[in-house]
């Protein structure tokens, strides 16, 4: 059995991504909890619906800003240290 796991020495985007998906979806189901308004549980819907809509397209919008404001893909550094052995 193989084991999916990101190098744990930078934050790459991939990591980024599942930690902000992991905050939005907890604070809003934790505010639902306490306030008891169900409008907060529209947060959490929309962000299982991006994260279908990545895995069925494979356009994630955060990942797009974030490769904007400069933060590195796993792939990317990967394939930049490859380049640099050569």
């Amino acid at each position: 059995m193989r084991i999916y796991r990101l190098p744990k020495d930078r934050w790459y985007i991939e990591r980024i991504n599942f930690l902000l998906a992991g905050i939005f979806t907890f604070l809003s189901v934790l505010l639902y909890f306490i306030t008891g308004k169900v409008g907060f549980l529209y947060f959490t819907l929309f962000v299982g619906f991006m994260l279908m809509f990545f895995a069925i397209t494979g356009i994630c919008p955060s990942s797009i800003f974030l490769g904007l404001i400069g933060v590195k893909s796993v792939l990317e550094t990967y394939c930049n240290e490859k380049e640099g052995s050569k």
